[in-house]
């Protein structure tokens, strides 16, 4: 098997864990977004606005990837879906910093949802496959992009287990900061992935 083919077996696995990624994400933010409502949880209904944040995020891989073939757009597409990357990261930082503050201050309690820590679990489980396909393609491709949007799935996985410990926590113990703190933590995390992102610290050897 030539480069050619074997490149072009690697950006149509890339494509189908973007597609799949879409998919997730979109059911996964609608039921989330559901769940919070009903069950009056800031916490739920932020990480479905995340959810949403990465389909954002995967669209833009899969733009990237569709050019791959080109070599020059392929560098001009790498380099803005970074950026894109870059900027959802943001995006997450800002949403999860203000809400983790609003919920501390307004001593807002996650209510017990089932379904809400159903939806976490499912999360905790698919997240990191999907994670760990997704740093393979980037490897086969040389994709900083993609290896960001790895990173963004990472973050989904940590936002999943933070969701599952502030229910959990407060259901067991009463312990309502539990998840606000613990979000407040990831935040310079994200941020900083985010700002490398945009200034395409990452992008460098982009191919």
């Amino acid at each position: 098997m030539d480069l050619a083919t074997d490149r072009g077996l690697i950006v149509r696995k890339g494509k189908r864990l973007e597609y799949f990624t879409i998919a997730w994400n979109s059911l996964e933010g609608v039921l989330s977004v559901i769940a919070g409502v009903l069950a009056g949880s800031i916490a739920l209904v932020g990480f479905g606005i995340d959810s949403f944040i990465e389909v954002t995020s995967a669209g833009a891989l899969l733009w990237r990837i569709s050019v791959d073939a080109d070599v020059q757009r392929r560098e001009r597409n790498e380099r803005l879906a970074l950026q894109i990357v870059g900027t959802c990261f943001i995006g997450v930082a800002v949403y999860v910093a203000i809400d983790s503050i609003k919920t501390l201050i307004a001593h807002e309690a996650p209510k017990h949802s089932l379904f809400g820590i159903a939806i976490a679990l499912a999360s905790l489980v698919v997240m990191p496959l999907l994670a760990r396909a997704k740093r393979r393609v980037a490897a086969g491709l040389n994709s900083a992009a993609m290896q960001a949007d790895s990173r963004q799935t990472d973050f989904c996985t940590y936002l999943s287990a933070i969701l599952l410990a502030g229910l959990a926590l407060n259901w067991l113990f009463g312990w309502w900061w539990a998840d606000p703190a613990a979000a407040l933590i990831m935040v310079p995390i994200i941020a900083r992935e985010g700002m490398e992102g945009i200034r395409g610290v990452h992008c460098r050897d982009c191919a």
